[in-house]
């Protein structure tokens, strides 16, 4: 998991927070729900903000660190807002990522990329498997399993993307 650091929000949400009547996600108008998912996407490098996949087009979503259903008052803020990998699933497809992670959320067990250390508190093999930095760390376990950033197709995509690394480290060996 990668650092976010979260830029300025976006002005156009600013305005529209301030203008009067019902604050809902819901009610975001699509103009402003688009500029704030690119913006989000440029903020992130283009990757999932969890297991760290290029964002396929029209294959990611607004992801509520703090899920809108519980934390209403948090569905507009914009230091809970990052753009998470799957959207529309195929059938057979497992979850992962904010699809996974649904409506939970523990502040003590999820570590998110907004944490300043999150990069710390994982490590990963050459196959793609991923595991606590420090095995007796809850929030690190807990956080692989309810994000599912251990399954087959997270483990194979983090190899493919180390392989050519571990073949021109061989090869400088010669």
């Amino acid at each position: 998991m990668k650092q976010i650091v979260k830029a300025a929000e976006l002005s156009e949400l600013i305005d529209w927070k301030k203008k009067p009547g019902t604050r809902a996600w819901k009610n975001l108008p699509k103009k402003i729900k688009d500029l704030l998912r690119e913006k989000l996407q440029q903020e992130q490098g283009f990757i999932c903000c969890y297991c760290e996949r290029s964002l396929a087009e029209n294959d990611f979503h607004v992801e509520h660190i703090k899920p809108q259903e519980t934390y209403k008052a948090f569905q507009l803020v914009y230091e809970n807002l990052l753009i998470s990998c799957q959207r529309d699933l195929n059938p057979g497809e497992p979850q992962h990522c904010g699809m996974s992670k649904a409506d939970w959320y523990e502040e003590t067990l999820l570590i998110t990329p907004l944490n300043p250390d999150c990069e710390k508190k994982f490590k990963f093999y050459h196959d793609g498997q991923i595991e606590p930095e420090i095995e007796s760390d809850i929030a690190a376990k807990t956080t692989i399993g309810k994000l599912n950033l251990g399954i087959d197709k997270l483990s194979a995509l983090r190899s493919a993307t180390i392989e050519p690394f571990l073949d021109a480290s061989l090869n400088d060996e010669d």
